[in-house]
């Protein structure tokens, strides 16, 4: 985004939805229909890895290094998806790497949608002097190169699951100030908003009442961007070794530990690396058909 006002057509909230409701309009989207499944099997993989992961993802047997997969003639089906350079299996790490991914990238997207959504509502319902600061916050956040940043605040604070939230957090916001911005100045100005104000309703009873409500599909979608985007630069910042860090089974993480190992034994870094792709596109998949269904009415 190189301006403010460059908000897409996500604030396009008076579209009419069509005859079809509730739940059979959303899963006739195939878009939704095939990402919400998707995203449904990775996150009930995470939160029964437990009962689901054949062996202790932390447990070490240094006789069993590199492993084959089942479908290699030296397979076995003791580790289906093989071991990896300590003997731990890898179905199992990729189960339990989930958890990983998944709660970064929730916990990373409420922190900078706090951050970011406040900050839109202040702009852009107050104007004037609010607003001109609050843009030049967002300008300035925008001139950020993200990637960079972050590596260098992970290799100075260290890096931990909560060091790597807390920065990613703080870097990822402008998207949700932009469009919550956008999307509240377009609203402000409606019908129901004047009403609100002349009976005398309170700046903070119409904002929470009238305005967040009807912004609340636009913050939705950018919700589900922003988790793929923090899930992709966790896996970027583990491959660096600057993000989670071992024992922890993160799929960024084990792809860089397989990288010593990609042209002999090419599945160590393809295995998670489809992992993070179908978990990536996914999301992505949810968050377009949200946009469809719930702000522009986008055929389905």
């Amino acid at each position: 985004m190189t301006t403010l006002d460059q908000t897409d057509r996500t604030i396009d909230t008076a579209t009419p939805l069509g005859k079809r409701s509730g739940l059979a309009r959303y899963l006739s989207h195939y878009g939704f229909a095939f990402g919400i499944t998707l995203l449904a099997i990775v996150v009930l993989m995470a939160l029964f890895a437990p009962l689901i992961a054949p062996h202790d993802p932390f447990a070490q047997d240094m006789t069993r290094r590199w492993l084959d997969p089942v479908w290699y003639a030296d397979g076995t089906w003791a580790h289906p998806l093989g071991t990896d350079g300590f003997g731990r299996d890898y179905l199992s790490r990729l189960i339990y790497g989930a958890r990983i991914s998944i709660l970064i990238g929730l916990f990373t997207m409420l922190l900078s949608g706090f951050i970011g959504v406040t900050l839109g509502l202040l702009g852009g319902y107050f104007g004037g002097w609010v607003d001109s600061v609050i843009s030049f916050i967002i300008m300035t956040r925008l001139t950020v190169p993200v990637v960079l940043v972050a590596t260098a605040l992970s290799a100075i604070a260290g890096s931990t699951f909560g060091t790597v939230v807390i920065i990613l957090g703080f870097l990822l916001w402008d998207r949700f100030a932009v469009v919550t911005r956008g999307a509240v100045q377009k609203v402000r100005s409606l019908e129901f908003v004047r009403a609100a104000r002349a009976v005398g309703c309170s700046n903070t009873r119409i904002i929470i009442r009238e305005i967040i409500p009807n912004i609340a599909p636009v913050i939705l979608v950018i919700a589900t961007l922003e988790v793929a985007q923090a899930i992709l630069l966790e896996a970027a910042l583990s491959f660096l070794g600057l993000g989670v860090q071992p024992p922890l089974p993160s799929w960024g993480l084990m792809i860089a530990e397989g990288k010593s190992q990609m042209l002999f034994k090419p599945w160590v870094i393809t295995i998670p690396g489809i992992a993070l792709f179908m978990l990536i596109l996914a999301i992505n998949l949810l968050g377009d058909a949200l946009r469809d269904l719930t702000t522009t009415g986008g055929r389905v």
